[in-house]
């Protein structure tokens, strides 16, 4: 620990010192580095200029095995209500937003949810998926496991008739089936006989969590004044779990789901006396001045910030909870932050410490990641429970030379002190987003899936898009984040120092920098830009075995006016940067949580708000059933043949 102190010095006084901007970083490397030969340029800026490292010229070099190999799918147009897979694969579909999951739960009927009956079902947009094998999470069964789903937010214009979008009105029991299509389902399924998947509706891991479950509050903001409501005096008690995104998957079998976008629930804001502290933080975070979108305030006084001041601040962490006990209670795990969580990926780092990378979703916001002071212990399951109480988050800053520093979120470390407002590490904690900004953190592009191939070892962060950056009030462009009006996205390639996942530095390259392959500031890690498929507004990220990487996406529709996809995309050899379209989505969805089987045999995808844009009395989407209204649901894609996955 003595190392990461002396570290820490380091960097506090590169921070108290401010530095230089990235921008006139950027351009001073340029003078003294003759690469401009190499680079892409766009509104005079040059992109794609850290991929001249020597780390990315061998990974250009060096033979990748066993890049994907299928006949590429045609991209679709958002008009267009039809999935899409490669020759020789087939879609089916496993689950649908109100299928019952238990065996006395009712069958769905679109005209007469009910809280109850919704609480039994199957919930509404299906985000990230996760695949733990059955009996045990240390199994490698390709053919029986439990499959976990958030639900992250609901449309109701598309679930109820009637409903009425530029005014909203709801119902009690509209609001309460929303708050229970809410939050993750936890299902078993199972591959038969003839190949395809079906969900055991009589399993006993089966189960539900919504924005009703009972969950607990750990780690150091557990006992912050401001986790204290009327209903919960402790502040260790909350009910819910909301906008749940993507998540991960822990060492020890547990699962981690990230609440995302949770400030669209509340209201009111304005209510609150400018003299209150906490309005300033939550005017940070984005809490509605006014009325909520939903209007769940009309009816659940905790979501009126004007009744409830302290509720907002119980939302926004990492929830923890054991998918093989039904009877576990989810845990929000305050030491990893709070922020609009995308993403909780894990990996061990050389120490055996854990380390748990995550985005904070929205413009000009941060990269992060927890580096736990425990160890992991493959030998005792229960000894993990709660490694992810205790140790330091960090917060990126992208170098324009392409290099970077983790800076700790650390109470005490430059200017998070007494002194700034932040007066114990619950305090920071709470407030990470004002944290990450005092320490001078690289705003980002909307920072999504993170996630660390095996196989190589590098970091992945997905960067979905920011109309925002370089115009108006936006953060300028810049090194890490090189194009202006960036309406389709990146994707960052970063490297920890010494491969080790717990260290305080990196190196960083831009991987691709997303669009029509027309488009002169595209770029695809070097590769021939008239060979590749067209991809928009990356989202999330998956590794097959070979550590290809599987890029699914949202907001395609708008970026480059296609239907969202997912892609395959080599990260070695001469196929680096190689993208290659395998699925197309329907119109108004955006496609989600890819997760392969041990043996990638089959994959699954969330197909997320089919429908959007439409209403439930004019629908621009009938999948997947094409009776009348558009329901999310989880399909499996599989070969005819059985064999791998893009082999």
């Amino acid at each position: 620990m003595g190392g990461r102190d002396e570290q820490d010095k380091l960097i506090v006084r590169s921070v108290e010192g401010k530095g230089k901007e990235f921008e006139r970083i950027l351009e001073e490397r340029l003078s003294r580095r003759d690469f401009l030969k190499a680079a892409a340029v766009t509104s005079g800026l040059v992109v794609a200029a850290t991929a001249m490292n020597a780390d990315v010229a061998a990974a250009q070099t060096r033979p990748a095995p066993l890049p994907p190999k299928f006949g590429k799918v045609a991209p679709t147009t958002p008009e267009v209500d039809e999935i899409a897979v490669p020759d020789g694969y087939y879609a089916a579909t496993l689950i649908r937003w109100g299928e019952p999951i238990f065996a006395d739960a009712p069958e769905f009927d679109v005209w007469t949810q009910t809280k109850e009956k919704q609480e039994k079902q199957f919930g509404y947009n299906c985000d990230y998926v996760g695949y733990f094998p059955l009996p045990s999470y240390t199994s490698n069964n390709s053919t029986r496991g439990l499959l976990v789903v958030n639900h992250e937010y609901t449309n109701p214009e598309l679930m109820f008739p009637g409903y009425d979008v530029e005014n909203p009105n709801p119902t009690r029991t509209q609001v309460d089936v929303e708050l229970a299509a809410h939050g993750v389902s936890v299902i078993e399924v199972a591959r038969g006989r003839d190949g395809r998947w079906n969900v055991v509706r009589n399993s006993p891991y089966n189960r539900r969590l919504t924005g009703y479950t009972p969950m607990t509050v750990s780690g150091p903001a557990a006992d912050h004044e401001w986790m204290k409501t009327n209903a919960d005096p402790t502040g260790r008690n909350v009910l819910g779990t909301l906008n749940n995104c993507a998540g991960g998957k822990t060492p020890w079998g547990t699962v981690l789901t990230a609440e995302e976008n949770f400030h669209q629930y509340f209201a009111n804001l304005r209510a609150m006396p400018n003299s209150d502290y906490r309005k300033a933080i939550h005017n940070r975070y984005g809490m509605p001045s006014g009325a909520s979108e939903r209007r769940w305030e009309n009816f659940h006084d905790r979501f009126d910030i004007a009744k409830e001041p302290n509720e907002g601040f119980r939302f926004g962490w990492i929830v923890e909870f054991d998918p093989y006990n039904p009877n576990s209670v989810p845990v929000k795990r305050t030491a990893l932050g709070r922020f609009r969580h995308e993403a909780a990926t894990i990996v061990i780092a050389p120490s055996g410490q854990v380390v748990a990378y995550s985005g904070d979703d929205a413009r000009g916001e941060y990269v992060y990641k927890f580096v736990s002071n425990g160890r992991y212990n493959p030998r005792n399951r229960a000894a993990n429970f709660n490694l992810l109480d205790d140790g330091t988050l960090y917060v990126a800053r992208f170098n324009a030379d392409g290099t970077g520093e983790w800076l700790p979120l650390k109470h005490g470390f430059g200017p998070l002190n007494e002194g700034n407002g932040f007066m114990s590490q619950g305090d920071v904690l709470i407030k990470t987003r004002n944290a990450a900004d005092a320490l001078g953190a690289t705003k980002m592009d909307r920072p999504e899936d993170i996630e660390t191939n095996p196989v190589n070892k590098k970091v992945y962060i997905i960067l979905t898009n920011n109309s925002q950056r370089g115009v108006g009030n936006g953060p300028p462009v810049d090194a890490a984040n090189p194009r202006a009006n960036n309406r389709a996205g990146h994707i960052i390639e970063l490297t920890e120092e010494g491969n080790n996942h717990a260290a305080t530095r990196f190196t960083w390259n831009i991987f691709i920098l997303a669009g029509l392959p027309t488009d002169e500031s595209t770029y695809f890690a070097g590769y021939d830009k008239s060979k590749v498929s067209p991809i928009g507004a990356p989202d999330n990220i998956v590794f097959d075995l070979a550590g290809n990487a599987w890029v699914a996406t949202d907001g395609a529709a708008s970026a480059i006016k296609l239907n969202d996809g997912l892609f395959a995309i080599p990260v070695a050899g001469s196929e680096r940067g190689h993208v290659q379209q395998f699925f197309s989505s329907v119109a108004g969805s955006e496609v989600c949580g890819p997760e392969f089987t041990p043996d990638n045999r089959t994959l699954f995808l969330a197909i997320q708000h089919p429908g959007e844009g439409g209403t439930f009395d004019k629908p621009i989407s009938t999948w997947p059933d094409r009776q009348g209204l558009a329901r999310p649901s989880v399909i499996t894609i599989q070969a005819f043949d059985n064999r791998r996955i893009g082999r």
